[in-house]
């Protein structure tokens, strides 16, 4: 790895596909997306009509109170330290900034918004994460049935919102089935997403995007109305980053970066014959009715249409029958009346006399006759007008838009690391280096789809994404079977993902990438199977059982693990998550954490953490000295930890409450509080971790060039025992939830474990040993050196750390390891060849050394554990997983 340049100590670099802090270690930023229920206002959730469009319409609904309430914020972002993660997606819609209107020149913001925002985002920066902000959008709007752009964008766009379910223009969930037969309850999983088909994302996006070039008419206070919303856009969230930036301590330190729009779509945008609906599986979901470009057209202009039908069962979609949708004359447009003289009497705008309010902008372009119904020009869309030039979307008309927002962000952060998402599942157009400047990151996205829709964890797959991009001539050569099939496939998936950053910094590329890819969204619904884990089938035989949803999250983040040694945020953790509503937008359940999942009489036990000033990438706590480190070596000193840190009291917690806070009301926790290397001296080549065995393998090059930087000719001024000729360590996160001892188990969670209790520690391949005092001071225990070269033949004795904290054995290839247990950390040290040219391999295994820890040792309840052992093989038949050797006992059964 090259040098790299000089810097702030928490200035994070994106060089060698990799994100590298200071000293020049690879890092891996992994976390969550905070949060999934910052989509609408606190009091709005998507199912509440009360007040909806009485609001809308006067701009007054605020979304301070999002991400977190600053009351809770603590306790909130101590629960997601703990589980090792220290990167944050922060989803902020446009209508937070912008909802009280466009203005004449510039947006009515909203300040006080964007101060609370500030305020939360130090609450991260004191729990040691960085941050990247994520202009969220889904299919467009809330008030056409998903989130993101305020409600004077569709109004400026000639429509009428409060007639989109009449006309199914949009899907919106509070008015589902109808306005006039209500049960939001009732709404299928992912119905929203079609959206995406529908008349309303494919126009907003259509003139977001292109309006220029497809729809030259509509003028709007002198400007296209492409220009008119780009510019409002880009200048909400330059807004936003000038005053983050004026807050003067977040910038770098916390907020490392911008992302491009949400999931952005390109509606209308290349479509090749507006008289029919794609045959081919795309990521646009077909459930329920599917109405073709001309028939929304129609219906948006109060015509009676018949529809295809379809259902989403667990082979995919499938074409059942056919819906008459009649809107009663009802039209999605607005009346010419709304607009007296052309001027809107509430947002201010003046529209140009040629855009004539009340009828289809398309058909106003000629692109269909409204009276006959007939589409004059269907491949309109699929060539620049008036030309026989195809339409590229990705470089003709996402880069422009997101050239202009990019520039408006970095003339407040300069440094800002450019995220980049293209639309879901599509390759980056190439994207040159004079925009990115040395900082960016593909930020795509993936969701193992059909285990999203049918809310249930299959014993078969498919390679969707190798289908879309066309790497089978038939639908069958996708299909996998079989879990051990399903987790390779989902692997090799977003093995294609990373491979797309070569697009990113020059001209397409077959070699490695420059820039680093972070997997934006990645999860798992958690109210799989009728919600059988909320108990609300079986007489609530399995409430509390994750073990299904735990296998789906499993595999899907196995996924970035492998060779792949991806970087992700989770989709999502919502404070305000419930059973009966999920994460509070369109009946979606993400969240990997439900205060309806909390223990009783546990609710209110948060450990009393002391947030330190500073943290290390890794850290949940500073280093602390140890009397028990008995290497010759000096102990390590994170160089990211202010003196003053090191200075201060220890942690006011022990491990027994630290694991019982972390598990409680968490869903599925193994499978997302899992161990991986957070900062490597070198790169890392494979991640390997087996929940059933609790076993993690790390294996790593390094080189002369991997040398960590230290530009002193001492000791690092301030840092106590640091020098020049001793390596930074390699950093991984270990989990209690895997890697707790007995004594930990017992006193956690009253497990049945205090017969297996050793309070003895186990140290390298001499068999010294030294008891512990039982303190709950942090305390930092250290191996003996190692030295085996990764060549030789002798068996590697394993390192065992037994206490009230851990119970695990460590075999390093070479080098010695030091645990720090209240941060959950794993320090490696080894020797970084000084003149060698060529890589070096390294590996470390860590395993729990009684064995994975049951879930009902940790109190998660999964029904499926209580079976006996002669019972798992028809278990696992009947979950399609039998031959895989996988059971949440950790049973082999082949």
């Amino acid at each position: 790895m090259p040098r790299v340049p000089s810097g702030d100590a928490s200035f994070i670099h994106t060089l060698d596909g990799n994100f590298v802090d200071n000293a020049g270690r690879t890092l891996l930023l992994r976390g969550v997306n905070l949060s999934g229920s910052s989509k609408a206002p606190v009091n709005q959730p998507s199912q509440v009509l009360d007040g909806f469009w009485e609001e809308a319409k006067i701009g007054g609904e605020s979304f301070i109170g999002r991400p977190l309430k600053l009351d809770d914020a603590d306790e909130h972002l101590t629960r997601l330290r703990g589980w090792g993660f220290n990167m944050l997606r922060f989803p902020v819609t446009w209508e937070a900034l912008e909802h009280e209107g466009p203005g004449l020149t510039r947006g009515k913001y909203d300040h006080d918004f964007m101060d609370y925002t500030i305020e939360v985002l130090r609450k991260c920066k004191a729990h040691g994460f960085k941050v990247y902000l994520n202009p969220h959008q889904d299919i467009w709007s809330r008030f056409s049935g998903g989130s993101g752009a305020p409600y004077w964008t569709l109004a400026a766009c000639g429509l009428n919102p409060c007639a989109f379910s009449a006309t199914q223009a949009a899907i919106i969930h509070c008015e589902y089935p109808t306005p006039a037969s209500r049960n939001p309850a009732e709404m299928p999983a992912m119905i929203w997403s079609t959206n995406y088909g529908r008349l309303i994302s494919q126009t907003m996006f259509a003139l977001f995007f292109g309006g220029s070039t497809f729809a030259p008419k509509c003028i709007i206070d002198g400007v296209n109305i492409q220009e008119y919303l780009q510019t409002h856009f880009a200048n909400a969230f330059a807004k936003l980053a000038e005053r983050v930036a004026a807050a003067g301590d977040l910038l770098d330190e916390v907020v490392i970066g911008w992302d491009s729009m949400n999931e952005p779509a390109e509606g209308l945008i290349s479509w090749g014959d507006l008289n029919a609906y794609p045959q081919q599986q795309g990521s646009t979901l077909k459930k329920g009715t599917v109405p073709s470009p001309a028939q929304s057209f129609r219906l948006g202009m109060g015509q009676v249409q018949t529809l295809d039908n379809y259902s989403f069962g667990s082979m995919g979609p499938r074409r059942d029958g056919s819906v008459t949708i009649d809107p009663n004359g009802v039209k999605a447009w607005a009346d010419p009346s709304t607009e007296p003289g052309n001027v809107h009497p509430r947002w201010g705008w003046r529209r140009d006399p040629g855009w004539t309010l009340g009828k289809c902008i398309w058909a106003l372009h000629n692109v269909w006759d409204v009276e006959s119904g007939y589409v004059l020009q269907p491949d309109y869309f699929a060539h620049i007008p008036g030309t026989d030039e195809p339409v590229h979307f990705l470089r003709a008309f996402f880069l422009p838009q997101y050239t202009l927002y990019l520039k408006a962000i970095r003339a407040h952060h300069s440094r800002a690391i450019a995220f980049v998402q293209p639309p879901v599942f599509a390759q980056p157009p190439p994207i040159p280096e004079e925009l990115l400047q040395g900082r960016a990151c593909y930020s795509t996205h993936y969701y193992d789809g059909l285990t999203l829709v049918t809310r249930h964890w299959n014993w078969f797959n498919a390679d969707a994404l190798g289908l879309i991009r066309g790497k089978y001539s038939t639908q069958i050569q996708a299909l996998r079977v079989g879990e051990r099939a399903i987790r390779n496939s989902l692997q090799t998936q977003l093995g294609y993902l990373k491979a797309d950053a070569t697009q990113l910094g020059a001209l397409p590329s077959t070699g490695p990438a420059r820039y680093p890819t972070i997997i934006g969204e990645i999860g798992t619904p958690f109210d799989m199977d009728a919600k059988r884990s909320y108990g609300y089938t079986d007489g609530g035989k399995y409430k509390g059982d994750y073990s299904r949803q735990e296998r789906a999250l499993d595999a899907s983040l196995n996924a970035a693990d492998g060779e792949n040694c991806l970087n992700w945020t989770v989709w999502t953790y919502c404070s305000d998550s419930s059973h009966p509503w999920g994460d509070g937008w369109n009946m979606e359940d993400l969240s990997l954490w439900c205060s309806d999942d909390q223990r009783a009489g546990e609710a209110e036990r948060v450990p009393a953490l002391r947030i330190p000033s500073k943290f290390s990438m890794g850290s949940l706590a500073p280093a602390q000295a140890s009397t028990f480190t008995i290497s010759t070596l000096p102990t390590y000193s994170s160089p990211y930890a202010s003196s003053s840190v090191e200075e201060s009291e220890p942690m006011q917690y022990e491990s027994a409450s630290l694991l019982s806070f972390l598990t409680n009301g968490a869903r599925a926790v193994r499978a997302f509080c899992r161990p991986w290397p957070i900062a490597v001296v070198g790169t890392p080549t494979n991640i390997q971790f087996d929940i059933s065995k609790a076993t993690f393998h790390l294996t790593l090059k390094v080189n002369a060039e991997d040398i960590p930087v230290n530009d002193d000719d001492d000791l690092i001024p301030g840092k106590k025992g640091l020098w020049k000729d001793s390596s930074l360590p390699t950093e991984i996160f270990l989990p209690l939830v895997h890697f707790a001892s007995d004594t930990c188990l017992g006193k956690a969670l009253g497990s049945n474990t205090q017969d297996q209790v050793d309070d003895s520690m186990d140290i390298g391949q001499e068999g010294n040993s030294r008891s512990t005092s039982g303190t709950t001071t942090p305390r930092v225990y250290t191996s003996s050196t190692l030295t085996l070269p990764v060549t030789s033949q002798t068996a590697l004795s394993p390192v065992i750390f037994k206490d009230d904290w851990y119970d695990i054995a460590v075999t390093a290839s070479e080098g010695r390891v030091e645990l720090l247990a209240s941060e959950q950390k794993l320090l490696w040290f080894y020797t970084v060849p000084a003149d060698e040219k060529e890589d070096k391999e390294l590996t470390i295994e860590v395993r729990r050394s009684s064995g994975a820890i049951k879930a009902s040792a940790l109190g998660l309840g999964y029904a499926s554990e209580s079976r006996a052992r002669d019972g798992c093989a028809r278990w696992l038949e009947e979950a399609g997983l039998l031959g895989e050797g996988w059971c949440p006992e950790g049973c082999s059964i082949m």
